[in-house]
C-alpha cells in the first residue's frame, strides 16, 4: 500500500473554512428567501423570474467548496507513493574507540573526562560528508555500540548511550577495543580504514601496542586522543540519582587515584601509521584528525536507496481549476428560446 503524507500539513487547518462557508451560504439563502417572501408571493416571484433554477444556485456552491477544499489540499502538498533512487558515497570508513571506565568520570578536565570525548565525537559528526562511522565502547571488556553507518542520526543516539554504566565488567581493555576496532571494519580491504581511540590510556592487561600492529598489517590507521592529566586525579562517585557520593576507595580505604598514561597512547599512534593527540579544553583534536583523514583515499561506500515521496499537488490544483471553472460557466437560468411565428393574412 503506498504511503500518504503532507509536506505542509499545517495548510489543514484551513478546512475549518468548510464549515464557515456552509454556515455563511445558509445565512445568505435564509435571507434571499425572506426579501423574497417579502416582495411577492411563490406564483409571482416565478412569473417574474421566468428559466431560473433555483437547484443552480445550489450546485454552485458545492463546486465552488469542492474547489476550495482541493485548493487547500494542493497547498498542502500530498505526497503519495514513493521513489527510489540509487545514492553512491564516497568516504572513509571510521571507527570511534570510546573509554567508558569509570576512570572517566574524573573532573581534570571540565565537566568530566567522558562528557568531554562525547561532546568531540559529537562535533566530529558534524564534520562528516560521505564517512560512514562505527562506535565501539570499552572498559573491562569492548564490544561494537553501533556498526559502521551513514546514519548520523543514529550514531548520535548510540554515542548518547555510552556512559561508565554501560559495561559493568571493570577496567580499560585497550588491546581488546583495538581488536574489536578492527574485526568491525571491512576485512576485504586493506585502506579506508580510520580508529579513533579515546582513553585515558590506563591499560592494566595485555599488550596493546601488540594489537595495534596487527591493526596496522590490516590497513587500520590508529589516531588516539589522551585524556586527563599526567598527575594522580580521584574518580568521584555517583548514586542512581546522579548525586555525589564521595571517591572511589581500595580495600584499604585509600582514595584511588587515576592519571593519564600518554606513552602507551603514543606507541599505539606509532605503530599504526596514526598520531597522538593530548585532548585540552578546546575542540581541536578531532577536527585535526578529520582534517588529514579527509586528505586520504577514498572509497565508494554502499550505495544505499533512499525512499522519497512524490509530489502530487498538482493533481489537486487541477482539479480546483477545474470546479472554480465548471461554477463559472454553470448558468443559472435555462437558455431563452425564440418562438418564430408566421404573421397571418
Amino acid at each position: 500500500m503506498e504511503a500518504l503524507r503532507f509536506d505542509h500539513p499545517m495548510w489543514l487547518h484551513a478546512l475549518w473554512g468548510v464549515f464557515l462557508l456552509m454556515a455563511l451560504y445558509l445565512y445568505a439563502d435564509s435571507m434571499r428567501g425572506k426579501m423574497m417572501r417579502r416582495f411577492g408571493g411563490e406564483v409571482l416571484l416565478k412569473r417574474l423570474t421566468p428559466g431560473v433554477l433555483p437547484g443552480r444556485r445550489r450546485t454552485r456552491f458545492i463546486l465552488f467548496l469542492l474547489a476550495y477544499v482541493m485548493l487547500v489540499l494542493a497547498l498542502a502538498n500530498p505526497q503519495i507513493g514513493t521513489r527510489l533512487e540509487d545514492v553512491k558515497q564516497k568516504g572513509i570508513d571510521i571507527i570511534v574507540a570510546l573509554d567508558v571506565s569509570l576512570s572517566m568520570q574524573a573532573e581534570d578536565i571540565k565537566p568530566n573526562r567522558l562528557e568531554k570525548a562525547r561532546y568531540e565525537i559529537n562535533k566530529l559528526i558534524d564534520m562528516l560528508h560521505g564517512d560512514r562511522i562505527g562506535l565501539v565502547a570499552f572498559a573491562g571488556i569492548a564490544h561494537v555500540q553501533m556498526p559502521l553507518t551513514l546514519d548520523y542520526a543514529a550514531s548520535r543516539m548510540f554515542l548518547s548511550m555510552m556512559d561508565t554504566r554501560l559495561i559493568p565488567l571493570p577496567g580499560t581493555a585497550i588491546a581488546e577495543a583495538i581488536r574489536t576496532a578492527t574485526r568491525a571494519f571491512n576485512q576485504k580491504d586493506q585502506k579506508h580504514k580510520v580508529l579513533i581511540l579515546i582513553t585515558d590510556g590506563e591499560e592494566h592487561e595485555d599488550d596493546p601496542v601488540k594489537a595495534a600492529e596487527e591493526a596496522a598489517r590490516q590497513g587500520v590507521v590508529i589516531y588516539t586522543i589522551g585524556l586527563g592529566s599526567e598527575q594522580g586525579v580521584p574518580i568521584p562517585l555517583y548514586d542512581a540519582y546522579g548525586n555525589p557520593r564521595g571517591f572511589k576507595k581500595d580495600k584499604k580505604g585509600n582514595v584511588v587515584t587515576t592519571r593519564l598514561d600518554a606513552s602507551i597512547l603514543q606507541q599505539i599512534a606509532f605503530a599504526a601509521n596514526g598520531k597522538f593527540f593530548l585532548a585540552g579544553n578546546g575542540e581541536a583534536e578531532l577536527q585535526t584528525i578529520y582534517r588529514e583523514v579527509s586528505a586520504m583515499d577514498k572509497k565508494e561506500l554502499t550505495s544505499r536507496q533512499f525512499s522519497r515521496y512524490e509530489d502530487r499537488f498538482q493533481i489537486f490544483l487541477a482539479l480546483a481549476l477545474i470546479f472554480l471553472f465548471w461554477e463559472a460557466f454553470l448558468p443559472e437560468r435555462r437558455p431563452r428560446t425564440t418562438v418564430w411565428k408566421e404573421n397571418e393574412a
